[in-house]
């Protein structure tokens, strides 16, 4: 498969399949595509279907197939930011935020991940569930704004406010970090928590998560009663 990113600040993935191969998504990221692009609703069994939907996808993917020759598929970003290529290997699996999932080859496999830590998934911003892409193929994650990564070594950590962390290595644990001193906690507007990881691992940080846009845009959107 070839594949394509264009478009700023709302990309697109366009991909050129091979005939008999086939390519996963999310339910409606389907943009455009040649006749010959096969569509098929599939599920993989009750129990990735739920845990689709509590990671924030929808309960069913879609599937499509290059059949009677070399077919073309285009997925769009649903928010304007970065649309990242991940090469997915066996036995390194990566973890993402919710509805960060835009396409993959067929050989990935998307779950939940559950944060073993109960402060992490309550107050780290993050959540108790997130994404995790296991198998092999590549994958496309779909990122609010720009990105910025870092190599993590063993034992090394960084803090990131919460909403901003997108994706990080399955080896790379996360926590959360109590933010020092009351008139900090109160009058700083971090909150009161900071998402904690730690390496081995790398991680990818998003300069403009959609919630902090939300929170931007709340003031300026009057509603009529």
């Amino acid at each position: 498969m070839k594949y394509e990113i264009k478009g700023a600040p709302l990309p697109v993935v366009i991909c050129e399949v091979e005939p008999g191969e086939s390519l996963i998504t999310e339910s409606g990221s389907m943009s455009w595509m040649t006749p010959n692009m096969v569509m098929d609703t599939v599920s993989g069994g009750l129990g990735k279907s739920l845990g689709r939907m509590f990671s924030g996808e929808s309960l069913f993917l879609n599937k499509y197939t290059a059949e009677g020759g070399q077919g073309m598929i285009a997925f769009a970003s649903s928010f304007p930011g970065q649309i990242l290529p991940i090469n997915i290997e066996p036995n390194s699996s990566m973890v993402v935020q919710k509805s960060a999932f835009l396409a993959s080859q067929s050989g990935v496999e998307l779950s939940i991940h559950f944060q073993k830590k109960f402060g992490a998934g309550l107050f780290g911003g993050e959540g108790f569930i997130m994404q995790k892409l296991s198998g092999q193929g590549l994958a496309f994650i779909e990122i609010d704004g720009s990105i910025v990564d870092y190599q993590l070594a063993a034992g090394q950590s960084m803090l990131i406010d919460n909403g901003y962390l997108a994706m990080m290595d399955a080896s790379v644990t996360m926590d959360i970090q109590t933010v020092k001193g009351l008139k900090n906690k109160l009058l700083g507007g971090e909150g009161f928590f900071l998402t904690k990881v730690t390496g081995p691992g790398r991680v990818w940080i998003q300069t403009m998560p959609i919630n902090n846009v939300a929170k931007s845009l709340a003031p300026y959107i009057v509603t009529k009663s």
